[in-house]
Formats: C-alpha cells, sequence, structure tokens
C-alpha cells in the first residue's frame, strides 16, 4: 500500500461562508487550493480546470448541481455540510456520486476523510465504507442509534457493495 498524502493536490473548495473556506485553507495548507463562493463561480471553475477533489457545500452554492458536474468530470467529490446534516442527504450524496459526506463540525478532520477516500479509490474499494466507519457514531449520536434501520438494505448495499 503506497503512503497517501494530500501533497500537491489541486481541490476545489466551494461554500458560500467565506470563514469555512479560510478554515479549508488552513487545514489543508499542503494543497493547491481553489475557492469558490457560489455556484457560478465553481461551476465555471468545475468546467474549466481539472481537479483531484471538490469539497462541496449542499447549501447556498446548488451543490448537487455540482456534484453532478464534478461528477461528469470524474472529479473525486465530498459533501461538506451542516444545515443539510440529514440521513436522506447522506443518501443523496451517495447516490449522486459522492464519495464521502463530511459534517461541518467534523471538518478538523477533513485531512483524514480525504485521505480514506483517496486511499479506498487506490485500493478499488468503497469509500463510505470507510466513511461509516469513522461517522457511524457521529450519526448515532446527531440522527438516534436507529437512523439507518428504515432502509437497512440501501444502506447495507451503499457501505458494503
Amino acid at each position: 500500500m503506497s503512503d497517501i498524502t494530500l501533497e500537491n493536490k489541486k481541490i476545489l473548495i466551494v461554500d458560500d461562508e467565506p470563514d469555512v473556506l479560510d478554515s479549508l485553507e488552513e487545514l489543508l495548507d499542503m494543497c493547491a487550493l481553489v475557492r469558490a463562493e457560489s455556484f457560478e463561480e465553481a461551476d465555471h471553475f468545475l468546467k474549466t480546470q481539472d481537479f483531484d477533489i471538490a469539497i462541496l457545500d449542499i447549501m447556498g452554492v446548488d451543490g448537487y448541481q455540482l456534484l453532478e458536474t464534478a461528477t461528469k468530470k470524474n472529479v473525486i467529490t465530498v459533501m461538506l455540510t451542516a444545515h443539510a446534516l440529514s440521513p436522506d442527504n447522506i443518501k443523496k450524496s451517495y447516490l449522486g456520486g459522492a464519495c464521502s459526506y463530511i459534517p461541518k463540525e467534523e471538518m478538523i478532520d477533513i485531512e483524514i476523510f480525504l485521505i480514506d477516500v483517496l486511499r479506498a479509490k487506490e485500493e478499488g474499494k468503497n469509500p463510505w465504507t470507510t466513511w461509516y466507519k469513522r461517522l457511524g457514531a457521529f450519526c448515532d449520536k446527531k440522527f438516534g442509534p436507529d437512523w439507518d434501520k428504515d432502509e437497512k438494505e440501501f444502506w447495507e448495499k451503499m457501505i458494503y457493495y
């Protein structure tokens, strides 16, 4: 297994809150970052530049529309959210092609989450398996212990395919 780092990865960071973008810049200072504060700006960057990873806010910048564009360009995409934090949005992110879904309150560990995704991709594994191991307990606490029981078959397929 190779040593995976974010060193020199080109990452698009998209959020309508400048302080979130500032925090991401601090946390990901080893990367080449391109920041966008609006849908239009992010859409332009996605269509005119190549990225290793895109980190997309859901609310305020039409993150799901950007996810569609990023997925078509084969950009590894991670959803980052505070207000759209729900099992339905986790599912929607997965079905839309995202490789991870990170609550903003867990953003401090963004480097770890991104390395998890890159490692899974390199090894040909499902990045959602590691996501569930890392954030399953967070989701239990946030949504209650039965948050993934209603659609048990979907969640198991998502995590273990």
